[in-house]
């Protein structure tokens, strides 16, 4: 994927975080309560900071954890949708630029992903 680093990924995002994501993130020395919201379904999110990730830099237009960013954040622009299941998105607008060979190989890791981050919010639900 050829990445223009626009930023609208991370504009709202709504990425979900895996266990190992939080604790790769507080290793380098960010509280979890800084950069974590857990939604009232038990999922762990990133915070946003006024309408964008807590990690963009929005002045050099690079994202502050890039080779420790979460495991969604790398397999995008390929995303689940309700509605359509794995797709690339349309927000970003350089989503063509995802080969098919990507697309497969990223589609494995996300469905790798949503599955860890399923058993993970049903074993965390009964402590939030």
């Amino acid at each position: 994927m050829k990445c223009t680093h626009c930023g609208l990924c991370c504009e709202e995002t709504e990425m979900l975080l895996t266990n190992a994501d939080i604790t790769a993130l507080e290793k380098l020395g960010y509280p979890t309560r800084s950069f974590v919201h857990f939604s009232k379904k038990g999922t762990a999110q990133l915070r946003n900071n006024r309408g964008t990730c807590v990690f963009y830099n929005t002045e050099k237009r690079r994202c502050k954890v890039y080779k420790l960013r979460p495991l969604g954040c790398r397999t995008y622009p390929v995303i689940y949708s309700e509605e359509e299941g794995i797709v690339r998105d349309d927000l970003c607008p350089e989503k063509n630029t995802v080969s098919e060979k990507e697309k497969e190989r990223k589609c494995k890791q996300l469905l790798k992903l949503l599955k860890k981050i399923d058993r993970e919010t049903r074993q965390r639900i009964p402590i939030i």
